[in-house]
């Protein structure tokens, strides 16, 4: 169409690349820049899950476990090594499940291998299998396919550190827990983001942003690309609907409980449910008056012109 003064003009600049959506940007860690608190919230458990108890996690202290002046200390012979995330999960290369020293030393009781076919990492595998307890796996061909493996990879991490401590005995007064190695052919990019993902998972109030911050405190050399920020965007927001459907599914179940226990046993005439309405009684309705527009609805139009074209 002609830019010409005599006809229409363009009412925004145009652009020619692909549409993206809007770059997520993580805060490196610097001196500058505060960590976020850790606490540990509830078990997400499912409809059809079994309720898992994990709230002897809330007793540690993980106020001085992420690593303030990481830029610093960081070398680049660390890569090959596996870090500390949390007190009972380690992140790191296939090459730290390999490492028969340090699995003894950190006591591993799980590896959990993150791989992009089924045949993949053998050795590090088998190599895990000589000293853990369980060894695991989540196959994932794709970034995209990622996504419905972390609640899965949330599940067997709780499970396990669950279970080896209630088989530990208690020794002078403290008992033991599991701690699981997680690992991918680098360490900085598959297990990185299920290690991000776990985070926001298992610790309070834990976004996204928050999780990949950690992560990359810990571990410096992660790569979190943006099909990765994207994909642990869209996880924060189901953990957010299944958060709400938890706290709806309880705020219904109290209330039923409240309400018979009100009645105590009164046996009351069953409400008839109420019919929906026809497509005929809908005909009859009066139009309603489109400029009566509610406040908070209009909010939304406000200073948005998506006008593609203006008269000169």
């Amino acid at each position: 169409m002609s830019d010409s003064p005599l006809l229409h003009q363009r009412h925004h600049e145009y652009t020619y690349r692909l549409p993206t959506p809007p770059r997520i940007v993580v805060p490196p860690p610097t001196l500058s820049i505060a960590m976020p608190k850790l606490s540990v919230g509830r078990a997400n458990n499912g409809p059809d899950e079994e309720e898992l108890d994990i709230s002897f996690l809330q007793g540690l202290d993980l106020e001085d476990i992420i690593q303030t002046n990481t830029l610093m200390e960081w070398t680049y012979a660390r890569r090959r090594e596996a870090q500390l995330i949390l007190p009972w999960l380690y992140l790191g290369p296939m090459t730290a499940a390999k490492d028969r020293a340090f699995l003894e030393r950190e006591n591993i009781t799980m590896a959990l291998a993150v791989r992009t076919r089924e045949n993949s990492m053998n050795g590090a595998i088998q190599a895990a299998r000589g000293i853990c307890l369980q060894v695991a796996t989540i196959e994932a061909p794709t970034y995209l396919d990622l996504i419905g493996k972390f609640s899965d990879a949330t599940r067997m991490i709780n499970q396990h550190v669950a279970r080896v401590r209630e088989v530990t005995p208690i020794v002078d007064g403290e008992q033991s827990m599991g701690k699981v190695l997680l690992f991918c052919e680098s360490g900085n990019d598959m297990s990185a983001a299920v290690a991000a993902a776990y985070l926001m998972d298992t610790l309070d109030k834990f976004d996204h942003i928050k999780a990949m911050q950690v992560c990359q405190a810990q571990r410096f050399c992660i790569n979190f690309d943006d099909t990765i920020k994207n994909i642990l965007q869209a996880h924060e927001d189901i953990l957010s609907a299944k958060r709400s459907v938890t706290t709806s599914r309880a705020q219904t179940l109290a209330s039923s409980a409240a309400t018979n226990k009100l009645h105590n046993g009164l046996q009351l005439l069953p409400l008839a449910p109420k019919p929906k309405r026809s497509i005929e009684d809908t005909m009859d309705d009066d139009d309603y008056d489109m400029d009566d527009v509610d406040p908070s609805d209009a909010m939304r139009f406000t200073d948005r012109d998506v006008t593609p074209f203006q008269d000169s």
